[in-house]
């Protein structure tokens, strides 16, 4: 098979969607892989690199999409890709459609088979090739809403782990999946008090077993929502709901009853995000401010470590894309119930139930 690997060209986005490691093995099973020029470069990786283990570098996106038969990205498409995007492509990615009717239409259109990584499930319900993101974007969201805590960028001018003779900075972190607790875990490293809320008793008597003593779980509700989000400087959304829209846990008039400098980190923000004035950002500005409330919204967390984050990525996506390219699409997902999960739109035809639910279309049979 032939497989393309553009650069990232969404703002900011330094990822790549293989590293050199990962086309060996692929050049090792017989195919040909198509490296645009200087699409590992943000990541650390140089296209000497994959000119040694045997890819053929091209100049250009263009020239990457017409060699190939399958995209192995890391990102969305944005409208530049959507014009490069044929019939014959399988494009294996991260999609997030449910947030993007703009997009969705377009893949549509292109009547491409688009497999989303988010949506790729084991039989236990884990997501295995959202994991890793979700470890790296927990962490960074304790990291970055430490910083934006400082004064000089707006924040309340707390510092998480407090110092002897004054308390720690307090932090809410709404969801006990991936996101959360890797949050819960970074805060808690910080000396940082944590409250961990989430719907799910049996995650949160995990995170009860597993945490210290100072992040302590609560059921989410409005009621304990609207208690907890008065006296705590840093507030987490870590909330997934698989390939839909995030729930929108803290609404616009929740606001006015936060402390001015709380700081707001909406990891959900590529399935639409769980705070509703949420609006996606970039690395390149991060942050906006309603309510004396700052908020940070970035889109693809990850990329601002994108050596860290191409490695873990590649680590779990590369036994698929072997599967994919050894078998194609349609054998490969006709024997692996795993990967058949992530198909969201085939030939033209929606055929995730949530994202058809998001913008109120019908989902057609496979």
């Amino acid at each position: 098979m032939q497989i393309g690997v553009p650069k990232e060209i969404k703002n900011n986005e330094s990822r790549v969607g293989m590293t050199p490691a990962g086309v060996f093995e692929l050049i090792k099973n017989n195919h040909t892989v198509y490296v645009q020029k200087d699409a590992g470069f943000g990541s650390g990786f140089f296209d000497e690199d994959y000119k040694d283990v045997g890819a053929t570098v091209l100049d250009t996106i263009e020239e990457v999409y017409a060699a190939a038969d399958m995209i192995v990205k890391v990102k969305e498409p944005i409208a530049e890709e959507y014009p490069l995007i044929k019939s014959h492509h399988v494009v294996f990615t991260y999609f997030h459609f449910a947030s993007s009717e703009v997009l969705t239409k377009a893949m549509l259109k292109s009547e491409a088979v688009c497999i989303a990584y988010e949506t790729v499930e084991d039989k236990d319900g884990s997501l295995p090739l959202l994991t890793p993101m979700s470890e790296v974007a927990g962490r960074m969201a304790i990291q970055q809403g430490a910083k934006y805590l400082e004064k000089p960028i707006k924040g309340r001018g707390v510092l998480l782990g407090g110092v002897p003779g004054v308390p720690p900075g307090k932090v809410l972190v709404l969801g006990a999946g991936i996101v959360g607790i890797q949050a819960a875990k970074m805060a808690a490293g910080l000396g940082a008090h944590v409250t961990i809320m989430d719907i799910n008793m049996k995650q949160l008597r995990y995170v009860n077993d597993v945490m210290p003593s100072h992040v302590v779980t609560e059921f989410s509700s409005e009621y304990n929502i609207r208690k907890r989000i008065k006296d705590h400087d840093l507030i987490i959304g870590g909330v997934l709901v698989k390939g839909a829209k995030a729930p929108k846990l803290i609404t616009r008039d929740m606001l006015k009853d936060m402390r001015p400098g709380t700081v707001l980190v909406d990891v959900a923000v590529d399935q639409g995000g769980c705070i509703e004035t949420t609006k996606a950002t970039t690395h390149e500005d991060p942050t906006f401010i309603i309510d004396d409330v700052v908020h940070y919204c970035v889109a693809n967390m990850p990329g601002a470590v994108p050596y860290t984050s191409t490695l873990a990525l590649t680590n779990v996506t590369l036994p698929y894309v072997l599967r994919l390219a050894n078998e194609g699409w349609e054998n490969a997902c006709a024997k692996d119930e795993t990967l058949a999960k992530g198909l969201n739109v085939v030939k033209g035809k929606i055929v995730y139930e949530e994202i058809a639910e998001a913008f109120n279309w019908s989902v057609d049979a496979m």
